[in-house]
């Protein structure tokens, strides 16, 4: 039978989830259901019902280091590398889709899913993402890139609208996606929890009709993050392909009614089938071992290459008189918690059950040439003063030649619903790190984080290696990079600032108020530090390695550039080379540089390399408003290659020739034209905008959109309640467990409506707005229309399951 021939209801049926994970199949059209998983960095498949937070039990699989980590290599071979085991191990787990990997721009250093994200650059998040994408997707598995679009805060996340100016969001924020979907051709991209200027993602017809269908030739499925539809139709009628995960048979209804009322064209509902069906049929997983356990030789080959990701990776930072890597025969204490209790991933929907798991004091005792001479814990895990701790570790650094102290952010900084609330690690760990240096003896920290911290004791410490989120085997590549057994050729994929204070949005972010607005505009990391002028503690593209290199001759054609790279030591190693180009003087807007090509070489001891980076069609365009197109103006351009932002190391002119006349900027955008944001008027945010931008006050009446969280200013007790002990509910549990509580912070982010598509069908959208009139201090009038909506939903559901199941 033919897709076209089911009727209305059974394909509005296939339009929402059957479950938490599954998709509806159609047996009469031979489409079957399939299974959704979470995994950019591990396959998170949950036994049972599951969930989807990650709160419940999963099959052991690889945990992979992050995006954030992974990012570091910029590498998209590595990174393909990685996606085909990762979707191997899809396969073998019986999963479909792979929802990964993310590639949303790290807008601002506190974001608490910024260790799931590449980077502060398309450019880096779209080429790394693209290899995974292709990785995955050999083995018949679907990758999902997520979370599209412009989704840059965990704060109301699920109720909240981002409020950007057409260029940058252009320009900056779909880029990555749109090379990600061009260059690797996902089957599947997932939608972000916010609205777009004001119209919801799953709903948004520009975004996903106009530019990710119309403009870039995506032809796949579009999913809803869970629990992140509003309308049904709407989202039909937009693009949004499968609403997850089941929302019961409410929307099954509501998109039946529209047909009938012509409010929907049969042909969207048809179309949005048909995405939902090429998927079933794409990723056909029959004959799969569906075991509990990968087999033992597939899980060593996945630990190797988890290992192997995690070595390219690594960053080294500092490195004072060739302390790295340690000599043989050395003697080394080994300090801090996380030394011995390893943290290698961050909390939320990407948390892995591990097929195996590495400590660093472990790997550093098993290693030849290193003498550990003892362990202290250094520090308490969950920031409480202990000086005990601290005499302990300083006192085992009067036995050793050299310190490694392992130190960094602790599993409550970083997770998906909680965005940090400070770029400093735990304070006791930075007066372990002071007493360490007082000794006097060389202290080489390994660090762990997912995103930047502060260093306050960066010029006290002898040597820093960045190894992030590194992975279930982080630990034996931390212990192979601090022995020189590997070489860091790392390069950071986000600007670190000096301090919190410096970052270009510290002012405004996390928007605490519905509307999050990109005041900022395009002057996103190093876009704002270099044009700025504003010191950073490493820039972006920063790395150092035991190797040195040179780079010479560069030369430039209409395709590209070409230059030489030699490595000046007697140390094989790898560099990042980088491509920046600034556009032609008196043109229009722009960032001082942006990087707009990249290559990973490696080198032998004093080999050279001539390496050729190719122009594309990013590197030279930019986004007119005023005719909604992409255009490239004539004009001289520079262009800088170097081993970061700042370290320019080669510089040529090259005459473009381009569709448009340089253009000069719009005097009324004042300090933007510096990239001096944290001096914009809101004159100066209004011209970049083009129309007034102000945030609204808090609400005086709440609605199905405003998030449990806004009630703690409802005049209602009940609601008022609600949100106040949700709030110290979940407090409570993170200092007791010194984990955050997914489910509280899920629901104080939650606004009404997703109640309707996150209770398997129990709650309706009539109920939803029952539970608005106890927000809204109508308390038993809401109660009673709840009650009531509850029996009528049960009765409707019954009618539609028992009209399906004739079908």
């Amino acid at each position: 039978m033919e897709l076209e021939e089911l009727s209305v209801l059974e394909k509005a049926a296939m339009l929402s989830g059957a479950s938490e994970w599954d998709s509806r199949g159609n047996e009469r059209a031979g489409i079957p259901s399939f299974v959704m998983s979470d995994g950019p960095h591990g396959v998170r498949r949950q036994l049972g019902a599951g969930d989807h937070l990650g709160l419940g039990q999963s099959k052991p699989a690889t945990c992979f280091p992050t995006a954030g980590t992974v990012a570091n290599s910029w590498d998209p071979a590595l990174a393909e590398e990685m996606g085909e085991a990762l979707g191997k191990e899809a396969h073998d787990l019986d999963v479909n889709v792979l929802l990964g990997p993310g590639l949303n721009i790290k807008r601002n250093p506190l974001c608490g899913r910024n260790f799931e994200y590449y980077s502060e650059d398309p450019q880096v998040a779209g080429h790394m993402a693209a290899g995974l994408v292709k990785g995955i997707q050999s083995n018949g598995i679907s990758a999902c890139p997520k979370h599209f679009a412009v989704n840059s805060q965990e704060l109301r996340r699920q109720a909240s609208n981002s409020v950007i100016d057409e260029r940058t969001m252009r320009e900056i924020y779909l880029t990555a996606f749109e090379i990600t979907v061009r260059e690797a051709h996902p089957w599947t991209i997932m939608t972000s929890y916010n609205e777009v200027n004001g119209v919801y993602a799953h709903e948004n017809k520009h975004l996903l009709q106009e530019i990710l269908r119309d403009e870039w030739g995506f032809d796949g499925m579009v999913v809803s993050d869970w629990g992140g539809s509003n309308s049904a139709v709407d989202a039909v009628k937009a693009g949004g392909s499968l609403e997850m995960p089941s929302p019961g048979f409410t929307s099954v209804r509501e998109l039946v009614g529209a047909v009938q009322a012509g409010t929907l064209a049969e042909a969207d509902l048809n179309a949005r089938a048909a995405e939902v069906a090429k998927i079933a049929r794409l990723t056909k997983t029959e004959g799969v071992g569906r075991d509990d356990l990968l087999k033992d030789d597939i899980a060593a080959a996945h630990h190797a290459v988890a290992r192997h990701v995690a070595e390219n990776s690594s960053v080294l930072l500092k490195n004072v008189d060739g302390t790295l890597p340690l000599p043989a025969g050395v003697n080394v204490a080994v300090v801090g918690d996380m030394a011995k209790v390893a943290r290698f991933q961050g909390s939320g929907s990407s948390k892995v059950n591990a097929t195996r798991e590495e400590n660093l004091l472990d790997e550093l005792t098993r290693t030849e040439g290193v003498n550990v001479a003892g362990y202290a814990q250094g520090y308490d895990r969950q920031g409480a003063r202990n000086q005990g701790l601290i005499d302990e570790a300083v006192a085992l650094a009067g036995k050793a030649d050299v310190v490694v102290a392992v130190v960094g952010l602790d599993e409550r900084s970083e997770s998906e619903g909680l965005d940090r609330s400070t770029m400093a690690i735990p304070q006791v760990q930075n007066d372990m790190v002071d007493a360490l240096v007082a000794t006097g003896k060389p202290v080489v920290i390994v660090l762990i984080a997912g995103s930047p911290v502060e260093l306050p004791w960066y010029d006290g410490v002898s040597a820093i290696l960045y190894i992030g989120l590194s992975g279930q085997a982080g630990a034996s590549a931390t212990a192979n990079a601090l022995t020189g057994k590997v070489n860091p050729s790392g390069h950071l994929a986000e600007t670190w600032p000096i301090q919190y204070a410096d970052a270009p949005n510290s002012g405004w972010y996390p928007a605490i108020g519905r509307d999050a607005i990109y005041r900022e505009g395009p002057f996103v990391g190093y876009r704002y530090y270099t044009t700025a002028g504003v010191p950073v503690r490493f820039p972006f593209g920063y790395g150092l390695s035991y190797s040195s290199f040179s780079y010479a001759d560069l030369k430039v054609d209409d395709n590209g550039v070409e230059f030489t790279v030699t490595n000046d030591s007697d140390v094989p190693g790898a560099t990042v080379a980088q491509l920046y180009v600034r556009g032609p003087q008196g043109g229009v807007l722009r960032p001082d540089r942006e990087l707009k090509g990249f290559a990973k070489v490696q080198l032998d001891a004093h080999e050279s390399k001539t390496v050729r980076i190719d122009f594309d069609r990013y590197t030279f365009r930019h986004f007119d408003t005023e005719s909604n197109a992409w255009h490239v103006e004539s004009g001289e351009w520079t262009l800088m290659v170097g081993a970061n932002v700042e370290d320019i190391l080669l510089t040529a002119t090259h005459e473009v020739k381009g569709d448009v006349d340089p253009k000069p900027a719009d005097p009324a955008l004042g300090s933007y034209l510096t990239g001096k944001v944290k001096e914009v008027t809101d004159g100066e945010m209004t011209a970049l905008f083009g129309h007034w931008v102000t945030a609204p006050g808090k609400p005086v009446t709440f609605g199905a959109n405003d998030p449990i969280s806004s009630w703690v200013d409802s005049k209602g007790f009940l609601a008022r309640t609600i949100a106040k002990t949700l709030t110290k509910r979940e407090a409570k549990v993170r200092e007791k467990t010194g984990q955050p509580d997914l489910n509280t912070l899920f629901i104080l982010n939650m606004p009404p409506r997703a109640m309707s598509k996150m209770t398997q069908g129990m709650i309706d959208s009539a109920m939803v707005q029952a539970i608005v009139k106890i927000a809204n201090r109508h308390t038993f009038r809401g109660i009673g229309s709840f009650i009531a909506g509850f029996f009528r939903n049960q009765s409707a559901n019954k009618r539609t399951e028992k009209e399906l199941n004739n079908e």
